[in-house]
């Protein structure tokens, strides 16, 4: 296993997964995305996926020593993190047009 590939990956999926899930639970999102998303909790739930797809490639990736295994495993978590975004980009164009302060 390479540490210093599995670590930062670790880490900024542990990230992405805590902006989910505070997008998730409070229907916060970091500044400089509040603007473009029109979901917050679908944007979460996409956030959540894609770290749990980064962490799936880093299992099968890094940790898995069989080829094949490792083939498909990252495959999937390809898919997965595709998949995640995809709900992501769901949570930016769902809902109706937010209203702002300064609009009349």
């Amino acid at each position: 296993m390479k540490l210093y590939l599995a670590a930062p990956l670790v880490l900024i999926a542990l990230l992405i997964a805590a902006s989910g899930v505070a997008a998730v639970t409070r229907g916060w999102v970091l500044p400089m995305n509040r603007r473009h998303v029109r979901s917050p909790r679908l944007y979460g739930l996409g956030q959540l996926v894609s770290a749990f797809a980064l962490c799936w490639q880093v299992v099968f990736g890094l940790v898995i020593s069989d080829a094949g295994t490792r083939h498909w495993g990252t495959l999937t978590g390809g898919a997965i993190l595709v998949a995640g975004l995809m709900v992501m980009l769901a949570g930016q164009l769902a809902g109706g047009s937010r209203a702002r302060a300064d609009t009349p």
